[in-house]
């Protein structure tokens, strides 16, 4: 089975007899009283009457419905029940401040919210109406002044699914804003359905998905990586599903343990805060025989822990990079001797192209200088909600400006350096902060913020007192940097998937928040 039409995906995985059951760490949030377990038709009954709910709230064909709440998969439930009725699903994380939020929300202007009462009084918090820019208000969790509760609509019924165009709007999700307001970013169905999730959805020797899989994901459900996850895991059929929505270890374990994982997805954020559990006898993953990372950089500390903890043979460590825009742009394979390398890996063959380029003249360089990296991709948003010319500046013809730096080699692999904007003349903040966490058993985290005018700044996430000799002989061969900064974990701002937001965090410290480098593509 090939994906396309979201609305009805899971209507036709049950019509097929898919057989695979979904466990929860917590019962969704749109349907408190069903429980933790979910076979397919009940998932399907789910987004028709979420559908249902919509409409009656007043969503119609080509309206957008904006979803703001706590971290769940039943994001991606709403968002499918958004496309059964022809409207677009956009997703904003609930963790984004009041003001952030209103801003994206003024710039969508969503005929329904679906939200929260805690969401809502966090804006009022902050002196900021979330309400404002939305026709009507709906709150899934408790009545709340000035939006309609969800059970007012409990008993709506569905309208007949409208079936979406190809290149239509399909759904709207933000980028992680690690350097300020997160853009808007907007797919069709042909981008991230027909281009990543049906290419996703094929059956692959050795790290396809199989029926007799335990696939389990702990992720960012506001951001577009699940919405295109939903789509092909349903079409693979495991035998399981286990979505955890936090990353605590002590809350994450007993629903690994009940059902260990042979295929684990995680954020590189929430496989460090895991990472304890992978020392623990009879560990949660000593089944994994596929780690799949994406969103971030994995410092190689924490995937060679990871695929120590698996009793398998070979388990394999599957890393990609990419962003909201584009969709996965490389990926690599690390096993137990080679997770250390230092790239990105390679384009997805016959999907993406990569060039480099002079920063200053956009000329495409020669293999093994470092530049900006391009990429050509059918994956490609259509472009940003509201900021027309910002998506246009980073286009030049099919090549999309990832922002990133990083070096081609000649057997077409990418090393990636730094984002443009955090970037420091003579080294590479991402190289400095891998040789840190790898030398330094006691840290576990380490963040080096490139600063105009400074030496860098290195931040770290300690377990317990760092010594200053052993930092000495760790930074030694290093380029030059400031001395370190102790924080803990919790002190440390983030992104809803777990980035660090690097300009809030410089400011926080230093006061200043200009950036090393131009910040011309972020």
């Amino acid at each position: 089975m090939k994906p396309y039409d979201m609305g009805v995906l899971l209507d036709e995985c049950a019509d097929r007899g898919v057989p695979t059951v979904v466990h929860l760490d917590r019962p969704f949030d749109i349907a408190p009283d069903s429980g933790t377990t979910h076979d397919v038709p009940a998932l399907a009954r789910l987004v028709r009457t979420a559908a249902g709910w919509l409409a009656a709230a007043g969503a119609r064909p080509g309206d957008r419905v904006a979803i703001v709440k706590d971290n769940h998969w039943d994001y991606d439930l709403l968002a499918c029940a958004a496309v059964r009725i022809g409207a677009v699903p956009a997703k904003l994380s609930g963790t984004l401040p009041p003001e952030s939020l209103a801003v994206l929300l003024g710039r969508l202007s969503p005929a329904v919210l679906i939200t929260t009462a805690d969401v809502l009084d966090g804006g009022h918090a902050a002196a900021t109406d979330l309400t404002a820019a939305c026709r009507v208000t709906v709150t899934v969790d408790r009545e709340h002044p000035g939006a309609a509760h969800v059970g007012e609509f409990r008993d709506a019924a569905p309208p007949p699914p409208v079936r979406p165009r190809a290149d239509d709007p399909l759904v709207i999700m933000h980028t992680s804003g690690t350097t300020g307001l997160p853009k808007l970013v907007a797919h069709s169905t042909r981008t991230i359905i027909g281009a990543l999730a049906r290419l996703e959805a094929r059956r692959v020797p050795v790290v396809g998905v199989r029926h007799s899989d335990t696939v389990t994901t702990v992720s960012a459900y506001a951001h577009g990586r699940t919405f295109c996850w939903t789509a092909s895991v349903f079409c693979l059929a495991p035998r399981k599903i286990v979505v955890l929505t936090d990353a605590d270890p002590d809350r994450a374990d007993p629903v690994l343990r009940a059902h260990p994982p042979t295929v684990l997805e995680g954020l590189p954020a929430s496989y460090v805060r895991l990472q304890p559990l992978t020392t623990r006898l009879d560990n949660a993953f000593r089944d994994v025989r596929l780690f799949v990372s994406t969103y971030d950089a994995v410092h190689p500390p924490t995937v060679r822990s990871y695929l120590a903890a698996s009793a398998r043979r070979r388990p394999l460590w599957m890393q990609g990079w990419g962003q909201s825009e584009t969709g996965p742009i490389t990926f690599r394979f690390l096993a137990r001797k080679s997770a250390s390398w230092r790239n990105a890996g390679h384009p997805i063959p016959l999907r993406t192209r990569l060039r480099v380029v002079d920063p200053a003249t956009l000329v495409p360089v020669p293999r093994g200088r470092p530049g900006v990296v391009q990429v050509r991709t059918p994956a490609r948003c259509l472009g940003y909600v509201g900021e027309d010319e910002r998506f246009a500046g980073k286009c030049a013809d099919a090549w999309w400006n990832t922002g990133d730096l990083g070096v081609l080699s000649r057997t077409g692999s990418v090393r990636l350096l730094d984002r443009e904007v955090d970037t420091v003349p003579g080294m590479s903040c991402l190289a400095a902060e891998d040789a840190i966490e790898d030398r330094l058993d006691t840290v576990a985290e380490c963040v080096v913020l490139g600063r105009a005018g400074a030496p860098p700044l290195p931040v770290v996430v300690a377990d317990g007192a760092l010594d200053p000799a052993a930092w000495a002989a760790a930074v030694a061969d290093l380029p030059p940097m400031a001395g370190p900064v102790v924080l803990a974990r919790e002190d440390v701002p983030r992104t809803g998937t777990g980035k660090v937001r690097r300009t809030a965090l410089l400011a926080a410290l230093t006061g200043n928040a200009a950036p090393a480098g131009s910040g011309r593509w972020t």
